[in-house]
């Protein structure tokens, strides 16, 4: 795989466990990441609630720009994450899997372009994809009834 490009998010100590973010872009503010008790005090997301909320947010973006392309209406989607915490073979906490669960409203969901992208978004999130690589993923997409529209593991 050739390189295409490439970014630098500089992490720093700042007391215990937790750990100040300074990203690549100018206009976007750092992020404080913490563990929970009883190593640090919960002040910022984990390393783990980073890569959930990674994964929900690249499908997000990447259904919405399949749909809609430049501009999506305001309050059409909302997603959540469920990150599997399992233990291995040396009892080393590790994450067993992720669930992404988008749900869609019905603007989105009469879309002309939902059923073509329905089945194509998944492909274009460079975050899940490299995700699925290393660790199982089930992402489904729902309307705000409860009916499934896509589902893949």
């Amino acid at each position: 795989m050739s390189e295409q490009g490439r970014f630098t998010i500089h992490l720093q100590q700042q007391e215990g466990f937790q750990i100040n973010v300074a990203f690549d872009w100018k206009r976007v503010p750092d992020l404080l990441m913490d563990e929970p008790p009883p190593l640090g005090e919960q002040a910022g997301p984990n390393a783990s609630r980073m890569l959930a909320a990674a994964a929900a947010n690249c499908l997000s973006a990447s259904l919405l720009y399949c749909v809609f392309k430049e501009e999506p209406p305001a309050d059409c989607l909302t997603a959540e994450a469920t990150c599997i915490l399992v233990r291995n073979e040396r009892k080393r906490l590790r994450i067993g899997g992720l669930e992404i669960r988008l749900i869609v409203n019905d603007t989105l969901k009469e879309a002309a372009r939902f059923a073509r992208c329905k089945d194509l978004f998944e492909d274009f999130c460079v975050v899940s994809a490299s995700i699925r690589q290393g660790i199982p993923m089930t992402v489904t997409v729902q309307d705000r009834q409860g009916e499934v529209l896509h589902t893949s593991t």
